[in-house]
């Protein structure tokens, strides 16, 4: 090996060092705007699925293949609380109908009752919404698995959701938040959702 290509072999290495950072950094970078994001929970309004500074994986909407009954999605919309993205349920889809019954705490779906095991309670609290409901094109029904404690489609300012207004689905609870009543983080929640 010549004296050359010796002294050019630690100018190279670091050439090449330079460009796979700057080619990884540019792959995370596009992932994350075109692809995925984190995004935090804040707020109760979906325990005991989820929890306050939970860390969550989203897929962004484009690449989910449209929204389906009981994804977890994040929405961000102008009028929802303090502008901030909320962490919700779908519950119906556009052109199904939602009824909901107060007293039984039953949600129906084109009549059929949800089975919902996520719910923390029974829906008892009312928001003014009537009843039936039938989600509107191109548009979801949201509503928090912390149903008493959760502001969402049953509010009629907030109403359906426009499927544009979504940011994603919540695919994988990458970081738990500290478990509400117990101030500690339970690991064994990490996983997909």
């Amino acid at each position: 090996m010549s004296e050359e290509t010796k002294a050019a072999q630690p100018g190279r290495a670091l050439y090449e060092w330079t460009q796979a950072l700057v080619c990884s950094v540019l792959a995370a970078v596009l992932l994350f705007a075109f692809a995925a994001r984190v995004v935090g929970v804040s707020g109760g309004s979906m325990r005991d699925t989820l929890q306050n500074g939970d860390l969550l994986l989203v897929v962004n909407g484009y690449l989910c293949g449209g929204y389906q009954q009981g994804d977890v999605v994040i929405a961000a919309k102008a009028e929802f609380e303090y502008g901030e993205p909320i962490v919700k349920r779908v519950i119906a889809v556009e052109g199904q109908t939602v009824d909901i019954d107060f007293d039984a705490g039953v949600v129906r779906v084109d009549g059929e009752v949800l089975g919902e095991p996520y719910i923390r309670e029974t829906t008892h609290l009312d928001l003014g919404m009537e009843y039936p409901f039938t989600v509107p094109e191109g548009c979801v029904f949201l509503m928090g698995d912390n149903r008493n404690e959760s502001r969402d489609s049953r509010e009629p300012t907030l109403g359906a959701v426009d499927t544009r207004c979504l940011i994603g689905r919540a695919v994988f609870l990458l970081v738990p938040g500290e478990t509400e009543g117990m101030d500690l983080r339970e690991w064994s929640r990490v996983g997909t959702l």
